[in-house]
């Protein structure tokens, strides 16, 4: 089978520890239907010199329960922590219009409702209550945290390779 395109690839999950004593891991999915990392096929290494056909096991604290081809002990299980599993983009279902993966804002130029540039998206994250966009731009001591709500970004233009932000009152 061959290796993901690295241009053409998303993170869908990372190993955060093994689990129990026969090589079990704790996956952390970070797909919207966590069980869904198990349906896309091998799942491959950053550098894609590993791949990995996963068997969910079952629900653990901070993830899934999960066997991973070619892993049978816990020394094993324990020397992949912290990797991080990439599958090519063609595996992943498409999305309606009005969703997006992380990825593919990332990067993107963010502009306020005039125009002006604000700066780059540099990463997307969630602590549980919705997305946040990370914005840095020019003159900015410490980068900028907006919801990623329909009414903070109104418009995702990813062939333009922007986003418009209103920017909320008090942040003018």
């Amino acid at each position: 089978m061959p290796k993901p395109d690295p241009d053409n690839r998303l993170c869908v999950g990372a190993i955060s520890g093994s689990f129990g004593v026969r090589g079990e891991v704790r996956l952390k999915s970070f797909c919207a239907d966590p069980e869904a990392i198990a349906s896309y096929g091998p799942l491959y290494t950053e550098d894609g010199s590993r791949s990995f056909t996963i068997t969910l096991t079952r629900g653990v604290a901070g993830g899934i329960g999960a066997r991973l081809s070619g892993v049978a002990t816990k020394e094993e299980a324990d020397a992949l922590r912290g990797t991080s599993l990439y599958v090519s983009r063609d595996k992943l279902p498409s999305l309606p219009d009005d969703e997006f993966y992380h990825a593919d804002l990332m990067g993107l130029e963010a502009r306020d409702t005039g125009g002006a540039l604000l700066g780059k998206v540099l990463a997307v994250h969630n602590h549980g209550a919705g997305d946040l966009l990370e914005i840095m731009g020019p003159g900015m001591k410490e980068p900028l945290l907006l919801p990623f709500t329909l009414a903070v970004v109104p418009t995702v233009d990813l062939a333009a390779g922007r986003v418009v932000i209103d920017l909320p009152e008090g942040l003018e």
